[in-house]
């Protein structure tokens, strides 16, 4: 643990700041150490987590090595290596424990728990102030990612219910709702995976504001690229990056063939309003239901961010550079972890993108007099 600072104080000056130690941060971490950057002289990774693991160590326990959609390795280090073979250890604990071998083996010194609260432009450098006093830096790689920014969507009559309301970053296990009817409202790959579970001890129901697109046939990579390509687009036209998710639709797997032949697959659309005691849709039907568990999503952890300006009157903002990591408003910020990059492999490639094209435009810049 690092001792507070006092806010007024300067604690380091750096060429490069990187916010967040997930996938994304942590590649972009080892290819600025690769361009030849000394981690703690020329960058410094910051990280609000209490220990390496990025959003991983948040995850629901049921949630293993072989129920995870797939761990990609970080670059220069095998993930099967760190992890073993063993596909029934938790997510929580394996991506961990080789986040933190990770960190060690190419000394990337990752200064935790540190929350950054505000990033300004301060002329030719940007003042980043955390809770362990300030840095400046003359180019950022925000790489802080969607799990601290859970989104419910607000309906009418939210404020009178009950029951509980819980969002999938609270879930822990299926075991917390025996004896209670429980509504799942998602149509993405975590609102089938907590429905599958928890429908096998208790009564569930299942709403979403689109129906569920599941996808015939096995996923090419093809289809991944082209998928990516679509959030992309959005991204470099300044318009919210969306989910690929919602691009790719959900694989029919033996599991979710499983979950058809025991009847928990059946999909209503969204409600229009909730009561003390349940749900009621536009045609006054109404459900009576002791949870409503919101699988809708996060959205992008962008908000100490906000003096800086970059959001267009869209919401989204506007992304240049190879991968769609670089702010078009400010060529020293990247965005990796953000829109196209929103997945383990996408993160990795964003991250030497970033890394790449800020280093050889800081490069080209003279260097800033304290």
């Amino acid at each position: 643990m690092l001792p507070a600072t006092p806010a007024t104080r300067v604690a380091l000056k750096l060429d490069i700041v990187i916010i967040g130690a997930g996938q994304a941060g942590l590649s972009a971490a080892y290819n600025l150490k690769q361009l030849g950057l000394a981690p703690g002289r020329d960058f410094a990774v910051l990280d609000a987590a209490p220990q390496a693991g990025g959003a991983w160590q948040y995850r629901w326990p049921s949630l293993t090595l072989s129920t995870v959609n797939k761990v990609h390795d970080l670059p220069g280090m095998s993930f099967a290596a760190s992890a073993g073979s063993d596909d029934s250890v938790q997510a929580a604990i394996a991506v961990p424990r080789y986040f933190a071998a990770y960190e060690d083996h190419f000394d990337l010194q990752v200064r935790r728990p540190v929350a950054v609260n505000l990033v300004c432009n301060r002329g030719a450098r940007l003042r980043i102030e955390t809770d362990h006093g300030l840095f400046s830096a003359r180019g950022l790689i925000n790489a802080t990612g969607t799990w601290e920014k859970p989104f419910i969507p607000d309906y009418p009559g939210a404020a009178s219910f009950t029951g509980r309301q819980l969002h999938t970053r609270d879930y822990k296990t299926a075991a917390d709702f025996a004896g209670q009817h429980v509504l799942v409202v998602g149509a993405g790959i975590s609102a089938i995976q907590l429905l599958d579970e928890i429908s096998r001890v208790t009564t569930t129901s299942w709403v979403s504001r689109t129906p569920p697109r599941f996808r015939q046939g096995s996923f090419t990579p093809e289809d991944g690229r082209a998928a990516v390509k679509l959030v992309e687009d959005r991204v470099r036209q300044g318009l919210p990056p969306g989910s690929v998710v919602s691009v790719t639709g959900l694989p029919r797997s033996p599991a979710i063939e499983a979950m058809q032949q025991r009847g928990v697959l059946n999909n209503q659309p969204m409600f229009q309003s909730i009561t003390p005691t349940g749900v009621r849709w536009a045609d006054g039907r109404e459900l009576a239901v002791d949870v409503i568990l919101w699988c809708t999503g996060f959205r992008s952890a962008l908000d100490h961010l906000a003096p800086l300006q970059l959001r267009e009157p869209s919401g989204g903002i506007t992304m240049t550079g190879r991968l769609a990591t670089k702010v078009a408003a400010d060529p020293r910020i990247h965005l990796v972890g953000y829109g196209p990059s929103a997945s383990t492999i996408g993160a990795n490639r964003a991250g030497a993108a970033a890394a790449k094209e800020l280093v050889t435009f800081l490069s080209e810049r003279p260097v800033a007099l304290p």
